[in-house]
C-alpha cells in the first residue's frame, strides 16, 4: 500500500464521525437497491407460485391433437414436459340436492397431469386406470349424494346443449346453468357414450371448477396408448425456457403441424416477464428503466453529497499532500481509494441490511396479505444471482459516479488555495450581492442568511440539489403509483360487483329486504333492465376517440353523430346513494326529466392494443340531450323527449359497464323512465358487493322460495384484486422507502453543512448577533432553501411524470393530470424537513464556545 493510501486510511480513522456518516449513507443506498430488487423478484415469485397453486404449472395448451401432432410437440426443442388431458363431458348427478349443479364433469389426466395440476387428495388414492375416478368432496357436502370409495357408478356422458336458438354449440363448465324466465332448466344433455367407473378416492374441489358452474368435477386416468388418430387429446406443455419468443414459437409450431387451437397460460407467463403485447412489453421495459434511473439518481445524490462534503472537509489535508509533492493523479486516486474502502465495508453490510429488512417486512406482511387477498402462498425473500449482481453493480457504479466529481475537484486544488480554504468561500462583492428588497422586507437577518448561502455556494448547491432530488423522487414515485393503479383499473373487465341476481318487482320485495339485511353486504344497486335509445350529438361534443375513426364523417347527419344511449333506472334507495356519490341532487333527479351522465368511459381498443380512458361526450351541467326511440337516419323521426344533464361523473353504479365509444350511459330514476314513455320490465337486476360473497350466495339460496338467476363473479375478480393489492403494497412500500431516503439525505446534508459552519456562526456571535437574530437567520435560510429547491424540483418532477405517462401510453390511453395533492404535500414537507433539520443542527451549534469554535478546523 502506497503512502497516500495509508494517509487516506489514517484520515478516515481520525475523522470517525464523517467516515461513519459516509458509510451509513452508502449502506442506506445499497440497502435500498437490494430491497427494491428483492421486492420485485419476491413478489413475482409469490404470484408465480400462487398462479401455479391455483391453475397448475403449464405454459402452452394445444387443443385436440392426434398422435402425429403429439410427437411433433414432444420433439420440439423447448418442450420440457407434456401433460395429456381430455374432457369427456357431462353426466347427470342422480340424487343431487343442489339444483344449481345437476351435473358431473368428467376430466382425464395422464400421470404427469396429477403432478402438474393442483389436485389435492383427501382420501383414498389417485386413479391408475381409465375406469377409475376420484370425486370432489363437494358431491357429498353440497349435493348430498353419498358416494363411497369402492362404489361403481355408471354414467351417461354427453354435451350440454342450450334450447336458446341464439346460443350455438355445446356449453362448457364455465357456462352457468341455462334457465328460462320461470327459473326452469332450459338446456338438455345430449348423451354420446356410457362408461362405468370405480371410485378410488376423494379430492378437494379443483380450483379450475368455477363456483357458478353447473357441475362437480370428477377426474379419471388417461392412458395415452389408447388414443389414436380418431381420439384427439389436449397437450399441455411445460417449457424449458420462458421468453417473449414463446408466443410466436407456439403459433408457428401449431401452424406447421396443422393444430387448430393454441392457448397460452397468460396468468402464469406474465410473472415470468413474458408478455405478448408489444405495447405492454414496451411499457414494462420503459417503466423499469425509469424506476432504475430514479433509484440510481437517489443513490448517487445521497452518496455524492457524502463524498463531496468529505472532500470539502479534506481540502486542507489534500493541500498539505500537494505541498509535499503529491501529484494530481495521487490526489485523485486518494478520493477513489476512499470510495473503494467505504464500498468494501458498506456494500456487504448494505446487501445484508436490505435482505434482513425485507425478511422482517415480509414476516409482518404475510398474514395481512394472505388475509386480504385470500391467497395460500406466502411471501419469501427470493434471492437470485441476477438481482444481487444488479444491486452490487449498480452500487459500484453509483459509488464511482459519486466519487468522480469530488476526485477531479481534489486533483485540481492547489496547495495554497487548499491550505487557505479559499475555494469553498467566495468573498467578492458580486458573489454575495443581495437585493435591497430582502433587507427591507425581512430585515438584516434575512440578508445575512442569504449572503451566507451565496458565500458557501457549493454547500448551498449540494443542499438544494439534495432537496430537488428528494422532491423528484417523491413526486415521481407517487405519480407512478397512482397511474399504475389507474392502469390496472383500466385493464379490469369492468365488473364492479360480486353477485348479480334477477328479481321481480313487487313480488320479490320481501326477499330483497331480507337479503339486504345480512351483515356481509357492503353495497348494492337495483337497476331496471337497461333500456336503449338514440341521440344525435353535435360534432364538436363528440368524443375525441370517435373523431379519429376513418368513417366518422360519413356517419354525420347535418353535423350530428348518432349515439346509442343506455338508460339505467335505479330504484329510490340506490339512486339516493348513487346521487351522493356522483355529486348530484337526489330531489332534482326525482322532480323532472333530469339525469346523471357518465361522461368518462374506459375500454380496451383491441386494434391499437391499448386500454383507453376518454370522455364519452363533451357536455355541461344544464344542457339537454334529446332522445329518439329507434336507430333512424333522420333525427326528426320518433322523438321521445329530452333529458337535462343534472351531473357529470366517472363513477359507475354497481352493474353498469360502459360499452365503449359511440355509446352514452345515463342514470335516471324510475319516475323519469315512466315519463319518457318507456315501460320498465318487471324483472330487475340486483347487484351486490359483500365481504363474503360465497356465504352471501348460500344465504340467498337458503332464504328464497322461488328459483332466481344468481351469478357470482367473486372468484373471477379475485385475481384482479390480488394484482391491485400487491402492486399497492409494493409501490407504497417504495414510496415509504424513497421518503425515508430523501429525509436522511436532507438531514445528512444540512446537518453536515451547519457543522462545517461552526466557525462562521461563532464569528457572527462574536460581533454581536443575538440568539433571537441567529434563529431568524436560520429560519430565513430554511425558507430560501425550500423556495430554491421547489423552483427547480417541481418543473423537473413534471418532466419525470411526463416520461412515466408516455411510457404507460404504450399500453394505455388517458389524459395527463398533475397530482396536485402530492405537490401540496411535498411543498409543505420540504419546508418542515428543512426547518427541522436547520433547527436541530443549529441547536447543537448554539452550545459551542465561541473561542473553541473559532479555533476548530475539523468536525
Amino acid at each position: 500500500m502506497n503512502i497516500v493510501n495509508k494517509l487516506t486510511i489514517r484520515h478516515l480513522r481520525k475523522n470517525k464521525r464523517r467516515t461513519l456518516v459516509t458509510i451509513i449513507g452508502v449502506i442506506i443506498s445499497v440497502a435500498m437497491l437490494t430491497a427494491v430488487a428483492t421486492i420485485g423478484v419476491s413478489f413475482m415469485d409469490l404470484m408465480k407460485r400462487q398462479a401455479i397453486a391455483d391453475g397448475g404449472e403449464w405454459h402452452v395448451l394445444y387443443n385436440d391433437v392426434n398422435q402425429d401432432q403429439l410427437q411433433a410437440i414432444k420433439k420440439d426443442e423447448n418442450t420440457k414436459k407434456i401433460v395429456l388431458s381430455k374432457e369427456l363431458g357431462f353426466a347427470l348427478l342422480k340424487g343431487s340436492k343442489n339444483e344449481d349443479k345437476p351435473y358431473l364433469f368428467i376430466k382425464q389426466y395422464n400421470q404427469a397431469g396429477f403432478q402438474q395440476f393442483p389436485i389435492k387428495l383427501s382420501s383414498g388414492r389417485l386413479p391408475k386406470t381409465p375406469n377409475e375416478i376420484v370425486i370432489s368432496n363437494e358431491i357429498n357436502d353440497s349435493a348430498q349424494v353419498d358416494y363411497k370409495i369402492g362404489d361403481v357408478i355408471k354414467l351417461d356422458i354427453g354435451n350440454r346443449i342450450s334450447n336458446d336458438p341464439d346460443i350455438d354449440g355445446p356449453l362448457d363448465q364455465y357456462y352457468s346453468l341455462e334457465t328460462d324466465e320461470k327459473g326452469e332448466i332450459n338446456e338438455e344433455l345430449k348423451v354420446t357414450s356410457t362408461k362405468e367407473f370405480t371410485i378410488v378416492g376423494t379430492i378437494k374441489r379443483p380450483t379450475s371448477e368455477p363456483i357458478w358452474g353447473p357441475s362437480y368435477t370428477v377426474i379419471s386416468y388417461l392412458d395415452e396408448g389408447l388414443y389414436g388418430k380418431e381420439e384427439p387429446v389436449d397437450a399441455i406443455v411445460v417449457l424449458k425456457r420462458v421468453t417473449n419468443s414463446i408466443f410466436d414459437h407456439a403459433e408457428n409450431l401449431a401452424k406447421k403441424n396443422h393444430i387448430d387451437h393454441v392457448e397460452m397460460n397468460h396468468d402464469l407467463l406474465h410473472y415470468y416477464g413474458a408478455v405478448k403485447s408489444e405495447g405492454m412489453r414496451t411499457t414494462l421495459y420503459s417503466l423499469t428503466a425509469i424506476i432504475m434511473v430514479i433509484i440510481i439518481v437517489g443513490s448517487v445524490s445521497l452518496i455524492y453529497n457524502a463524498f463531496a462534503i468529505s472532500v470539502s472537509e479534506r481540502s486542507r489535508h489534500l493541500g498539505m499532500l500537494s505541498s509535499v509533492g503529491a501529484t494530481k493523479k495521487q490526489k485523485r486516486n486518494s478520493v477513489f481509494f476512499e470510495g473503494i474502502m467505504i464500498g468494501l465495508i458498506s456494500i456487504p453490510i448494505g446487501i445484508i441490511s436490505g435482505l434482513a429488512g425485507m425478511w422482517i417486512t415480509f414476516l409482518l406482511l404475510n398474514s395481512i396479505i394472505q388475509g386480504a387477498l385470500e391467497i395460500t402462498e406466502r411471501l419469501k425473500v427470493t434471492v437470485t444471482p441476477g438481482s444481487m449482481l444488479l444491486a452490487v453493480l449498480v452500487s459500484i457504479i453509483t459509488i464511482f459516479i459519486s466519487t468522480y466529481i469530488p476526485a477531479r475537484r481534489a486533483s485540481r486544488i492547489s496547495a495554497i488555495d487548499a491550505i487557505r480554504q479559499s475555494t469553498d468561500v467566495k468573498l467578492t462583492r458580486k458573489a454575495v450581492k443581495t437585493s435591497k428588497i430582502v433587507r427591507k422586507l425581512f430585515g438584516i437577518e434575512a440578508e445575512i442568511g442569504l449572503k451566507n448561502l451565496k458565500r458557501n455556494r457549493r454547500r448551498y448547491q449540494a443542499t438544494v440539489f439534495s432537496l430537488v432530488i428528494s422532491i423528484m423522487l417523491f413526486l415521481s414515485v407517487s405519480f407512478f403509483t397512482a397511474n399504475l393503479k389507474k392502469s390496472l383499473a383500466l385493464s379490469q373487465d369492468g365488473q364492479n360487483y360480486d353477485i348479480e341476481m334477477g328479481i321481480e318487482q313487487g313480488r320479490d320485495d320481501q326477499l330483497v329486504n331480507s337479503i339486504l339485511s345480512t351483515d356481509e353486504i357492503t353495497k348494492y344497486t337495483m337497476i331496471s333492465q337497461a333500456q336503449y335509445a338514440q341521440s344525435w350529438i353535435e360534432k364538436d361534443a363528440v368524443s375525441d376517440v370517435l373523431r379519429q375513426y376513418e368513417g366518422f364523417n360519413s356517419e354525420l347527419v347535418k353535423g350530428k353523430y348518432p349515439y346509442q344511449v343506455c338508460l339505467y333506472a335505479l330504484d329510490d334507495k340506490s339512486l339516493k346513494a348513487y346521487a351522493k356519490e356522483a355529486g348530484a341532487d337526489y330531489n332534482e333527479l326525482q322532480a323532472g326529466l333530469n339525469a346523471i351522465v357518465i361522461d368518462k368511459i374506459r375500454y380496451e381498443d383491441e386494434e391499437a392494443g391499448k386500454y383507453v380512458e376518454t370522455k364519452a361526450i363533451r357536455t355541461k351541467v344544464g344542457e339537454k340531450i334529446k332522445l329518439y326511440s329507434d336507430n333512424t337516419e333522420d333525427e326528426k323521426q320518433k322523438y321521445m323527449n329530452e333529458l337535462t344533464v343534472s351531473a357529470l361523473t366517472d363513477q359507475l353504479p354497481l352493474g353498469v359497464i360502459p360499452e365503449g365509444p359511440g355509446s352514452l350511459d345515463i342514470v335516471i330514476s324510475e319516475t323519469v323512465l315512466d315519463q319518457l314513455g318507456i315501460s320498465a320490465d318487471e324483472n330487475r337486476q340486483l347487484y351486490i358487493n359483500s365481504t363474503d360473497p360465497l356465504k352471501t350466495q348460500q344465504q340467498i339460496e337458503e332464504m328464497e322460495e322461488v328459483k332466481h338467476f344468481i351469478h357470482n363473479v367473486y372468484q373471477s375478480r379475485q385475481q384482479d384484486k390480488q394484482m391491485v393489492m400487491i402492486m399497492s403494497v409494493f409501490t407504497y412500500g417504495f414510496i415509504v422507502l424513497i421518503t425515508a431516503i430523501s429525509i436522511a439525505n436532507i438531514l445528512n446534508t444540512i446537518s453536515t453543512s451547519i457543522s462545517l459552519r461552526k466557525r462562521e456562526f461563532a464569528m457572527l456571535k462574536s460581533v454581536g448577533m443575538t440568539p433571537k437574530g441567529f434563529n431568524k437567520m436560520i429560519n430565513y435560510e430554511s425558507i430560501f432553501y425550500g423556495i430554491k429547491a421547489l423552483m427547480y424540483g417541481l418543473p423537473l418532477s413534471v418532466i419525470c411524470m411526463l416520461l412515466i405517462h408516455k411510457a404507460l401510453m404504450n399500453s394505455f390511453s388517458y389524459s395527463f393530470s398533475l397530482p396536485w395533492m402530492s405537490i401540496f404535500y411535498v411543498t409543505i414537507a420540504v419546508f418542515i424537513i428543512v426547518g427541522m433539520s436547520m433547527l436541530y443542527s443549529s441547536a447543537k451549534v448554539k452550545k459551542e464556545n465561541i473561542i473553541d469554535a473559532l479555533k476548530q478546523e475539523n468536525i
